[in-house]
């Protein structure tokens, strides 16, 4: 018999994950504040706990899909987690992660931490992936059936690593799709298509990453880590001359401006910071030491 599984929270992301584990024939218990959330779930085969004292009690390994990390110790409160491994996969801050390590550990359970990098249809799909932290050696008991979800990709004890690498993935999907939407918008107020745009746009991404001289993401990792930003003849400076042009021609075309804004005045206080004569990487350097908070 395969490995039970406890499931708490039947949210889009809960509840796939408990279809997922009784797909792959791993006895599933689930529970959530809203009972009935389950009625799916328990016609595919999942035995519904009546309370979340029953539910610990029906697995080792409960895994754990809220809408934050309150609502784990806000759902748990006092019911009997010892000797349970706590698989975490909801969203919250770094911190927060750390003091619910701290909290499980308190009542004798192990704690997962994780982020699940794709969208509830991406569960248990080819190429989904998951970041773990916490105990590697707890992972690694329960590392087959957690990969059912996605690869088990572990980053370390520290407990709020995974919402690092998570939130990190995150941001950088994000803001790159949107500055994609922002360009469209951009080329739309003179009547280009966003399909007119997409090669374009979809070669300059490929160039970022690809083989050869122009690794724009390798060039700037390697100066990052050694801390020096040659410029030459495309310095810091130059560019946000050009993040001014921009802006210039957002307000022209009548679109939103914001984000080119936050942009262009990222790089600004880089130069003005001392970093006019560096290449791009030294915008890293106001990034990693910024402003007080409250100031302009």
């Amino acid at each position: 018999m395969k490995c039970p599984v406890t499931v708490i929270g039947l949210g889009p992301m809960g509840a796939t994950m408990a279809r997922t584990f009784l797909a792959n024939g791993h006895p599933t218990t689930v529970w959530n504040r809203t009972p009935s959330k389950a009625a799916a779930l328990v016609e595919q085969g999942a035995a519904l706990a009546a309370t979340v004292s029953d539910a610990l009690a029906a697995a080792e390994l409960v895994v754990i899909s809220q809408t934050d990390y309150t609502a784990m110790s806000d759902s748990i409160g006092d019911a009997d987690v010892k000797d349970r491994v706590l698989v975490n996969l909801s969203s919250g801050s770094p911190d927060e992660l750390r003091r619910a390590a701290v909290w499980a550990g308190e009542r004798g359970a192990d704690l997962l931490t994780g982020g699940v990098m794709v969208p509830p249809p991406g569960i248990g799909q080819p190429g989904a992936y998951v970041f773990y932290s916490g105990p590697e050696a707890v992972l690694d008991r329960h590392r087959e059936t957690l990969a059912e979800l996605g690869d088990a990709a572990f980053v370390g004890t520290d407990p709020g690593l995974a919402m690092l690498y998570y939130q990190a993935q995150l941001y950088l999907f994000w803001s790159t799709l949107t500055a994609y939407m922002h360009a469209v918008a951009l080329l739309g107020s003179a009547g280009v298509s966003a399909q007119q745009f997409r090669p374009l746009a979809s070669s300059l991404l490929e160039s970022l990453t690809g083989d050869g001289p122009m690794d724009f993401l390798r060039i700037l990792t390697e100066e990052i880590d050694a801390g020096v930003f040659p410029g030459g003849a495309n310095s810091l400076r130059m560019q946000a001359v050009g993040a001014d042009h921009v802006v210039e021609a957002g307000r022209e075309a009548g679109i939103d401006t914001a984000g080119p804004l936050a942009l262009r005045d990222l790089f600004w206080r880089a130069v003005d910071a001392g970093h006019g004569g560096d290449g791009l990487a030294g915008v890293i350097s106001v990034i990693r030491r910024p402003r007080p908070e409250g100031g302009a």
